[in-house]
């Protein structure tokens, strides 16, 4: 089956383990048997394969979460680069094309879409499974499917089902209702939109014709700055009649705040901590090596890393992003398909930032304009190429990078380093990328 998974958000919810370039997707909170964690793209990724190892899996993003997915997904996995915000439609559109036009998916093959981030069970899956089936019997032109509720949401839309049956025709669609309304549509049968689209390939590609003048993928790519901002609810789903909707009625939650991000913690603590047994519903969560230690709390989540510290009680977490909003900073944690970064100072005229590579992996050749750089390589070895020639580094080497330097890392080992980047005016847009030779 052919699924796109839409992986999209700034994560604001859910700071300070999100920012603008890793969104909730991203935090690894799921413990595996050897100890590890996973994050919900790498669960979810995971549990699709488990159900069909075949399965012809596309990511649409932002180009700022690109780094973040190769990093936990591997370079082989396939994704669709929004090269701008422009929501929903322009995003599944332009994935739609890319399955067609770069991938050659064909016309009459079944696309699921569906967000990249639920907390589900593997039968979710199975059931997205039958909405491929669905898809090829040709019933109807778009095939939804449908949460059945567990409490009347005030969070989320409902469908209207023309009955109560396991596959539906769809008679409406309801914006979020407050809860007495939430009410009577649970007693119609009425069903929690979670996002999830089926069509036939060709369905989408003739509708994404219709509303933008493209002629392929790469004509589509370089028009999408120009594109409106629009939903696929509305450019879509409400003014399509030949809907039906599939019934899903296993486990299926939004793991959307820190309240219902820790309730699928298989475990109180992630990291350094310490709790005493007067603590109780409270949960910790700590990227920092510093320790934290908590006692005497109740219904609160602690949560630490490089772009700040959050206490809080858990109802209260929900209502953070108009705070966060408020902050102003770089981004100081950040994962990258080599590895990841942390920033541990900043001062006027220079940067200091620890640098983690993985085993194998290599930056991209560079230079930058504005500003020196110097590597102290703390653990690893690899070695450096710097305008052309090569140079081995190990634990104790020191490489100075004036302005204008071509430059490139590869790490042999897994390679720990410590960046200083000095300068009067430094900014992730001074940079400029080389072929290596």
């Amino acid at each position: 089956m052919n699924i796109i998974l839409l992986s999209g958000g700034s994560g604001k919810r859910l700071w300070p383990l999100s920012n603008e370039v890793r969104s909730k997707q991203f935090i690894k909170i799921f413990k595996n048997n050897d100890g590890s964690y996973s994050s919900m793209v790498q669960r979810v990724y995971k549990q699709i394969t488990k159900v069909d190892l075949n399965a012809n899996i596309t990511i649409a993003t932002a180009k700022t979460q690109v780094s973040s997915i190769r990093n936990q997904l591997g370079d082989n996995v396939n994704i669709s680069v929004e090269p701008y915000r422009r929501d929903t439609f322009p995003a599944i559109a332009l994935a739609t094309t890319y399955l067609h036009d770069v991938k050659g998916v064909a016309d009459n093959e079944p696309v699921i879409v569906c967000p990249v981030d639920p907390y589900v069970n593997d039968d979710f899956f199975e059931s997205i499974q039958k909405l491929d089936e669905l898809v090829r019997q040709g019933n109807a032109n778009l095939t939804l499917m449908g949460i059945e509720p567990t409490y009347p949401s005030e969070k989320y839309g409902y469908i209207i089902p023309n009955s109560k049956d396991n596959v539906s025709y769809v008679s409406t669609f309801k914006e979020k209702p407050i809860e007495k309304v939430a009410i009577e549509y649970i007693k119609k049968g009425a069903l929690w939109n979670a996002g999830v689209f089926a069509f036939r390939m060709d369905y989408l590609l003739n509708i994404s014709h219709q509303l933008i003048d493209f002629t392929d993928y790469n004509d589509l790519f370089h028009k999408y700055e120009g594109l409106d901002k629009i939903s696929f609810d509305y450019a879509v789903v409400e003014k399509e009649e030949s809907i039906q909707v599939l019934r899903y009625s296993g486990e299926w939650k939004d793991l959307g705040t820190w309240n219902t991000l820790t309730e699928a913690m298989d475990e109180p603590i992630i990291g350094n901590a310490i709790m005493d047994d007067t603590c109780s519903n409270t949960h910790i969560l700590n990227e920092l090596e510093i320790p934290i230690l908590a006692m005497g709390l109740k219904n609160i989540v602690v949560s630490a890393s490089a772009d700040g510290i959050l206490v809080s009680d858990k109802v209260r977490s929900a209502h953070i992003k108009p705070f966060v909003e408020k902050i102003e900073d770089v981004v100081r944690y950040a994962e990258k398909s080599w590895g990841k970064y942390e920033v541990i100072d900043i001062e006027d005229t220079s940067i200091t930032v620890k640098v983690v590579m993985k085993p194998g992996e290599h930056m991209s050749y560079h230079s930058h304009s504005c500003r020196d750089e110097f590597w102290t390589v703390v653990s690893g070895s690899g070695f450096v190429v710097l305008d052309g020639k090569k140079q081995e580094i190990k634990t104790g080497s020191t490489i100075s990078m004036p302005a204008g330097m071509k430059h490139t890392v590869f790490a042999t080992t897994e390679l720990t380093m410590i960046e200083v980047q000095v300068g009067k005016d430094i900014n992730v847009h001074d940079k400029i990328k080389y072929e290596l030779n």
